[in-house]
């Protein structure tokens, strides 16, 4: 049997992380890790200045007072018994696609593992009403099964992205690349009670490269979007380009 360490940046009991680890539960050992409560938007934060502590749920998941990167770090050093043999992170509560990845929980959990030897998928449902949980159960099951059986590179996460739809209007899968949003909009001002003013992230942008190849077009016809993300961030393409720059500097 396959031992899997689940988590997610919606929080340990999010509809989503509950759906991931009962679907996965019924073939693997699973272990669910997740924040204590809403850390969506963390990104890879760690906690370095304050200590992590966990609680032991009754239905056996465990809730960490950190972020979405704490957790998988805290399980894989400390809390496993077993080292996992793979990291899944999800079923996160809307779309992580184009740029909205380098702000997302649910990838950072899933880079964590990466970073720290293992494979790694993200999982997102994609939707408004986000009714059909089950149905991003389904594929997480299809694609990790995949995934075990013949591994991909070492440097790569798989980022799904699954329509909001019941399971027989699911088209297929798609391998996409990212797509990316217009700028967001505004800081919202307000005041509190007080009168002084605070501020709010205004709305995400709409989307700007959203065609066929991306991962917003995909989902957008019904398809299961599967995205390869790499690690290393350098821009292999640039470094040339680069190179010739600084000697003119």
């Amino acid at each position: 049997m396959i031992n899997i360490l689940v988590s997610n940046d919606d929080g340990v009991s999010a509809p989503g992380i509950i759906a991931l680890t009962e679907a996965l539960a019924e073939f693997a050992s699973v272990l669910t890790v997740a924040p204590d409560r809403n850390c969506s938007g963390a990104s890879n934060s760690l906690t370095l200045t304050n200590p992590l502590r966990i609680n032991n749920l009754e239905n056996g998941y465990i809730s960490v007072n950190g972020t979405p990167t704490d957790c998988v770090h805290l399980a894989i050093r400390q809390l496993c018994k077993i080292e996992p043999d793979i990291v899944v992170s999800g079923i996160n509560a809307g779309a992580n696609m184009g740029d909205d990845t380098l702000y997302s929980g649910t990838i950072a959990a899933a880079m964590e593992g990466r970073f720290l030897g293992l494979p790694a998928m993200a999982i997102s449902l994609v939707g408004k009403q986000l009714q059909h949980y089950q149905t991003a159960a389904v594929y997480a099951v299809k694609i990790l099964k995949s995934l075990i059986e013949n591994p991909i590179a070492s440097n790569q996460i798989l980022n799904v992205n699954v329509p909001d739809l019941p399971l027989e209007q699911i088209k297929g899968i798609k391998v996409t690349r990212l797509g990316a949003r217009h700028k967001a909009e505004g800081m919202i001002k307000t005041q509190d009670p007080a009168g002084k003013d605070i501020y709010w992230l205004g709305p995400v942008g709409a989307e700007q490269d959203a065609g066929e190849g991306t991962d917003f077009g995909a989902v957008a016809q019904g398809y299961v979007s599967i995205t390869p993300l790499t690690v290393d961030l350098t821009a292999y393409n640039q470094l040339q380009q680069l190179a010739d720059w600084v000697e003119k500097i």
